[in-house]
């Protein structure tokens, strides 16, 4: 049973916490146990009633070499930055998988990815490094990302697709097939990709048009 620390205890975290009860429920003997959360305030910590233990601040963390790190924050900059700290002092992570998702044989997950319940991940895929894909998302066949992403529910990425690192895509968008994507984009909630993105940019609505056609 592998020694699990939990980086961070907002939602995120708590839907975690969530998971890994259900894997451990769930399979023939339990796979983790959360030895213990960190966070530099303990207010999330006691808002969503975390009844694992709170070893310490994130800041002045000495990293346990027996244990293994799940990143727990959902922000992609703060993420960023604790995980090559982490990393620089020799932490291990691990990818927690729902095991109600659908993973392609085919296909690659990276280190310290979260995936969450009845995410498809099609043949040839590949996901980076620390990326986040949450409920009910879909990532088409051959596609690609890159590191420390956040896909949020129900996103569905068309095969061929390529998503650099440090994207942000919104509930319900989707790209089209072999749409590409750079790095540190923001894709709101809703939007549709027909075009290609570089880096650095925010996708979404100006103007929200309604129409009714009658026959």
């Amino acid at each position: 049973m592998k020694k699990i620390i939990l980086i961070g205890s907002g939602a995120h975290a708590s839907e975690i916490v969530d998971y890994i009860k259900y894997i451990n429920t769930n399979s023939s003997k339990p796979k983790y146990k959360i030895i213990g959360i960190i966070d530099n305030s303990k207010y999330y910590y006691i808002k969503y009633g975390f009844k694992e233990k709170f070893i310490g601040d994130i800041e002045n963390h000495k990293i346990d070499k027996k244990s293994y790190y799940v990143m727990g924050v959902g922000n992609i900059l703060v993420r960023k930055k604790i995980i090559d700290k982490f990393i620089e002092h020799g932490a291990k992570f691990e990818s927690i998988i729902h095991p109600t998702s659908l993973i392609s044989s085919s296909a690659k997950v990276g280190e310290g990815c979260l995936i969450s319940h009845n995410v498809s991940v099609g043949p040839k895929a590949s996901i980076g490094d620390f990326c986040v894909i949450n409920s009910r998302s879909t990532i088409g066949h051959d596609s690609t990302l890159g590191s420390n992403n956040f896909i949020s529910p129900q996103v569905v990425l068309g095969g061929f697709s390529k998503i650099g690192d440090d994207n942000l895509l919104g509930t319900n968008s989707c790209l089209i097939p072999k749409i590409q994507i750079g790095n540190n984009n923001k894709i709101m909630a809703g939007m549709s990709l027909t075009k290609n993105i570089d880096d650095n940019e925010t996708v979404f609505y100006r103007y929200k048009e309604k129409l009714i056609i009658r026959n």
